[in-house]
Parts: structure tokens; C-alpha cells; sequence
């Protein structure tokens, strides 16, 4: 019989590339299992985010208690006290709080932006939705299948990333629209190039090794990383596409 590890000039070596061949197999099929849960955790995110947005907008009762009451605070900035807590205590989390945590972060999302509902009519925001996902899911596959490394982005990404953020409050004070529209440029392309940049980072993240509970969370963690991209990149594409509802 054969031994696969025997690599001594003229052994059998059909066995061991069989070998190879299913070891690498197993490791492809394991890959895409990761990147499906992620993408699918990441669409029922943004699904949920949706639903309360629309309920919020449509339901009187939810709309004066988002934006008529002072809970309108905790609306707008709970959703970033969630996402600085998942990213602070996620090393301590079970797989469960993280699932948890998640989909607290994509309600609280669609609580705060119940509000573009109100401002923009329900056709454009259609098209930007699908618009938004043509070039998501184009971005995401470059990240995933290219044999660039893309690690090099990382430092500009959030470099620009904390340029746009502070260019963002500046503009509250100066209601500059020339301002809004290099920003919204500049945030588009951000997070276009943060989806692709995310996506091969989550797939570098796999190992086949892992135990199920670090495996569930990196699930979680990379679906929030690109539910975050996709959401941001759909808000700067409205204020492109986006049309007033008057």
C-alpha cells in the first residue's frame, strides 16, 4: 500500500496529492461556508434595519416617539454606543451576546434612520437601495477574489475615514453645499473601497481550525463590518440619487 507522505524518489505518489486534493477541498468548502453565513447575517441585518425604518415612518405613534420626544437622542446615538461596545467587549463575548448585540445594532439603526423616509420619496430610495447593492456586491467579489493584497489600503481608508468624519461635523456649522458634495464624493469612495478592503480582510480572517464558537464570532464581526460599509454607502449614494418627497 501506498504511504501519501512517502515523497522518496520514485514512491507512489497518487495518494498523496489525492490527499491534497480533498484536504484543499474540505478547506474551499469550509471558506465558502464562513462567507455565506457572513453575507447572510449581513443581508438580514440590513433587512431589519429596513423593517423598523419603514415602521417608524409609516406607524404615527413610532414616528412621534422617535422624532417628537426627547428619545430621539437615544435613537441617533445609540446606535454608536452599540457598535463601540460590541467592539470593545467582543474578545469577551459569547457567540450568543455577539448575535445578540448584532441585531440590537441593525433595530437601533433603523430606529435613526426612520427619518430618510420623511425626506426622500420611497422610489428613490428604491434605487438607491438596488444601486447600492449592485455595487456592493461588485466590490465584494473584487475583495474576494483578487490576488491583490489590499492590507496596503487600510491606513488611507481610515485616514480618509476620520478626514470625512470631521469634514461631516465642520459642515453642521458652515452648511457648505460645495462641502457636502466633496464629502459625499469623498464617502463614497471610502467606503467602496472599504467593502472590498473588508471583505478580503473577513476571508483572510478563516481558519479552518477554529472551534465553532470563534468561528460564529468572526461570522458576526465580519458581518458587521460589511453591514456598516453597505449602510454608509447607501446613505452618500441617496444624497446623489435621492429625491425630496414634496
Amino acid at each position: 500500500m501506498a504511504n501519501p507522505f512517502d515523497l522518496r524518489p520514485g514512491a507512489d505518489r497518487t495518494a498523496s496529492v489525492r490527499a491534497d486534493t480533498w484536504s484543499r477541498a474540505d478547506i474551499d468548502a469550509g471558506l465558502r461556508s464562513y462567507m455565506l453565513g457572513v453575507y447572510n447575517m449581513m443581508a438580514s441585518g440590513v433587512l431589519l434595519t429596513g423593517l423598523v425604518a419603514m415602521a417608524v415612518a409609516n406607524v404615527p405613534a413610532l414616528t412621534q416617539l422617535v422624532f417628537g420626544t426627547p428619545f430621539k437622542w437615544v435613537a441617533l446615538f445609540a446606535p454608536l454606543a452599540i457598535v463601540m461596545f460590541f467592539s470593545f467587549r467582543l474578545h469577551k463575548m459569547s457567540a450568543a451576546t455577539a448575535n445578540g448585540v448584532y441585531w440590537l445594532y441593525a433595530a437601533a439603526m433603523g430606529l435613526s434612520l426612520g427619518s430618510i423616509f420623511l425626506v426622500y420619496s420611497g422610489i428613490s430610495i428604491a434605487k438607491t437601495f438596488f444601486i447600492t447593492a449592485a455595487a456592493f456586491g461588485g466590490l465584494s467579489l473584487y475583495g474576494y477574489t483578487t490576488k491583490k493584497d489590499l492590507s496596503g489600503w487600510g491606513t488611507f481608508l481610515i485616514m480618509g475615514l476620520v478626514g470625512l468624519v470631521v469634514a461631516s461635523v465642520v459642515n453642521i456649522f458652515l452648511q457648505s453645499s460645495m462641502l457636502e458634495f466633496i464629502t459625499s464624493v469623498i464617502g463614497v469612495l471610502i467606503f467602496a473601497g472599504l467593502t472590498a478592503y473588508d471583505t478580503q480582510k473577513i476571508k483572510e480572517m478563516y481558519l479552518e481550525a477554529d472551534a465553532h464558537e470563534t468561528r460564529s464570532k468572526k461570522i458576526v464581526a465580519g458581518a458587521l463590518s460589511l453591514y456598516m460599509d453597505f449602510i454608509n454607502l447607501f446613505l452618500f449614494l441617496l444624497r446623489f440619487f435621492g429625491s425630496s418627497r414634496d
